[in-house]
């Protein structure tokens, strides 16, 4: 069950859900050290940001019946730590946000085809793999089939889906006559993508972005979840497949820009209002 519509808290434009700055937050100061955090400093992190203490609450409850957070008691104080499984999810959003550029100028003309075929009965199991596919950086180009422009892991991407008898994974270059710009144009839709650059840049390209912040902590948490958004649906198509003047360009070169800004003023007050403790 995700979020309600009166739960999603309007920053500025966009809409961010409580959840996701959770997972922010929870990916800069938590994640690869052994603490759980005290359910009155996400109150009051996310409270700086509109979110009402019974909505924090209860994203604290899904996401502990969604095995992404532990629970661990500390006398008559609830804290929260990460599970394994958001270890991987914060882990790999640490890297698409910070460390991967969005910029694919280095592409080696390899192709990963993906095929799949599953019962109609498998409804859920369809939908869980559609998204992954999604979040892999995949397109769909016909009834079943998936390509994504790089060399992808597919068995990261179907692990615990018990689906392997249903998919047929192929790797390598297109051959003619394929029109590799055809099938980009039928996979993706590179105008929502580039509005969704154009979008971000219109809110951070400025000397005071994010006015509604309280401080620098808040403006750091809303950047990366932000961007976060915009590289989730990004495939990172090949630079030489892109139309010039890729908004995407100028949005890493700002991306990089604002972390400089805020990261060392963030830290240091999320030291100060952050209460941890340390568990196994």
């Amino acid at each position: 069950m995700s979020e309600t519509a009166s739960e999603a808290v309007e920053v500025g434009a966009p809409k961010v859900r409580p959840q996701s700055l959770t997972l922010t937050f929870l990916g800069n100061y938590v994640l690869g050290r052994e603490v759980a955090v005290f359910s009155g400093s996400f109150i009051e992190v996310l409270g700086r940001l509109g979110v009402g203490e019974h909505a924090v609450r209860s994203t604290l409850a899904r996401m502990v019946a969604r095995d992404l957070l532990a629970r661990y008691r500390d006398g008559r104080r609830m804290f929260f730590g990460l599970t394994e499984r958001s270890r991987r999810i914060l882990a790999d959003g640490e890297e698409r946000v910070w460390r991967r550029s969005v910029v694919n100028d280095d592409w080696d003309g390899h192709w990963t085809v993906l095929a799949f075929s599953l019962p109609e009965s498998w409804q859920s199991r369809r939908h869980e793999l559609r998204s992954r596919l999604t979040w892999a950086g995949f397109g769909p180009v016909g009834n079943g089939l998936w390509i994504s422009p790089a060399r992808v892991d597919v068995t990261e991407v179907t692990a615990d889906l018990g689906l392997d008898a249903h998919v047929r994974v192929f790797d390598g270059p297109a051959v003619a006559p394929t029109d590799e710009a055809g099938m980009i144009r039928d996979a993706f839709d590179l105008d929502a993508i580039a509005a969704g650059y154009r979008a971000w840049l219109d809110r951070w390209d400025r000397p005071a972005p994010a006015p509604e912040a309280a401080d620098d902590l808040i403006r750091y948490l809303l950047l990366a979840t932000e961007w976060l958004d915009l590289v989730r649906v990004d495939p990172r198509i090949p630079l030489c497949h892109l139309p010039a003047e890729w908004p995407a360009i100028r949005a890493q070169e700002l991306l990089s820009a604002l972390r400089d800004r805020y990261q060392a003023a963030a830290r240091d007050i999320a030291d100060r209002t952050i209460t941890l403790i340390e568990v196994p």
